[in-house]
C-alpha cells in the first residue's frame, strides 16, 4: 500500500491501466493526483475504485454519465468500467483515489462478504458509476469512511492495515445497499461498450502509425461508420480525435519528465511533421509544445 503522486494514469494495450494496484499481501493503492490541463484518460481496471474531489473540481465520465465534483465530493467507480476525468476549472485539481481489488473486502468467493454484497454489486451495470454528495445521508458517511482510511494511509497508526479494510469494507456496504434502481444500460450499450475497449486495445498498441478509422473499425469487426458511433456513443468523441488526445497525452508526460527534442518526441507520439504536432498540441492544451515544457519550469 503506497501513495503517488502523477498526472496521467499509464494505461496499457487494451485500455487497461499498468499501475499494480496495491499487492497481494494488501490489495490497495491510494494515489494523491493533481490534474492541471492533462486529463485521465479513457481506461479501465478490473479493481473498484473510489475517489474524493480534495482542492478544485474535476469532471468525470463514467457509464454513459458526466459527474462535475467539487471539493468534498466523489465518485465510485465499478469493476471493468470505462471511465475519464479532466479538470474542470482553471486551477490545478487535487483528487485522492483508492484503487482496490474486491478481495480486499470480500476475501474468498465463496463467503458471504462476497456471495451477498460484492457479487451483486460487480454485476449491477446500472451501478458503473455513482457520484457521492455530502447533501445525501449515506453517501456522506460513505465519504466520511473515505477520509477515516485516508487519513489512517497517511499516518500509519499501529494496526492501521486493519483501520483500513474496515472503513473502506463499511463505504463498499453501504454502496451495496443503496444500489440505485435507474434502468440497466441497454444492450446495446453494453456491446459498444465492449467494442470500445477492443479498439482502444488497438489504438494503445498502434497509437504512433499512420492508423485509419478503417483499421481501428477492423480491430473490433464492424464497419468504419459502426465504429464512428460506437466511439460517439461512449465517449463522446470521434476516434481519430481521441487518437490526437492520445498523441498529445503522452507527448505531455514526455514533455515534462524528459529532455528530449521536441521534434523526437512528437514523432515518437505519432506525429511526423514538427509543425502538425505544435499545432495539434497547442489546440489540445492551449500551448505550443515549448510553451507547456517552459511553464513547468
Amino acid at each position: 500500500m503506497y501513495i503517488v503522486n502523477n498526472t496521467v494514469s499509464p494505461v496499457g494495450a487494451d485500455g487497461q491501466e499498468l499501475v499494480s494496484h496495491g499487492t497481494a499481501a494488501f490489495p490497495l493503492v491510494c494515489y494523491d493526483c493533481e490534474y492541471t490541463d492533462i486529463a485521465l484518460p479513457w481506461h479501465w481496471h478490473d479493481e473498484l475504485e473510489v475517489s474524493v474531489v480534495m482542492e478544485g473540481a474535476m469532471t468525470f465520465a463514467v457509464g454513459g454519465e458526466k459527474y462535475t465534483l467539487r471539493p468534498g465530493e466523489g465518485l465510485f467507480v465499478n469493476s471493468g468500467v470505462l471511465h475519464a476525468g479532466q479538470n474542470a476549472g482553471v486551477s490545478p485539481c487535487r483528487v485522492h483515489s483508492f484503487v482496490f481489488h474486491p478481495r480486499l473486502v470480500g476475501g474468498d468467493p465463496g463467503s458471504v462478504f462476497w456471495q451477498d454484497y460484492l457479487s451483486p454489486l460487480l454485476a449491477a451495470r446500472s451501478m458503473e458509476g455513482v457520484a457521492l454528495r455530502p447533501d445525501v445521508p449515506w453517501q456522506r458517511e460513505v465519504l466520511e469512511n473515505f477520509q477515516r482510511a485516508d487519513a489512517a494511509i497517511r499516518e500509519e497508526p499501529t494496526g492501521y492495515p486493519f483501520l483500513v479494510r474496515e472503513r473502506v469494507s463499511w463505504l463498499m456496504y453501504l454502496v451495496s445497499a443503496h444500489q440505485l434502481t435507474r434502468p440497466q444500460p441497454s444492450e446495446k450499450a453494453q456491446r459498444d461498450a465492449r467494442r470500445v475497449k477492443i479498439m482502444l486495445q488497438y489504438i494503445q498498441a498502434h497509437y504512433a502509425d499512420n492508423i485509419t478509422v478503417e483499421q481501428i473499425a477492423r480491430s473490433a469487426s464492424i464497419s468504419a461508420s459502426e465504429c464512428l458511433r460506437c466511439f460517439h456513443a461512449t465517449i463522446g468523441a470521434a476516434p481519430i480525435q481521441y487518437v490526437k488526445q492520445l498523441r498529445v497525452q503522452q507527448a505531455a508526460v514526455l514533455l515534462a519528465t524528459t529532455d528530449r527534442k521536441i521534434a523526437d518526441i512528437g514523432a515518437q507520439c505519432g506525429f511526423q511533421e514538427t509543425s502538425y504536432f505544435s499545432k495539434v498540441f497547442r489546440t489540445l492544451q492551449g500551448c505550443s509544445p515549448s510553451e507547456y515544457r517552459r511553464r513547468l519550469g
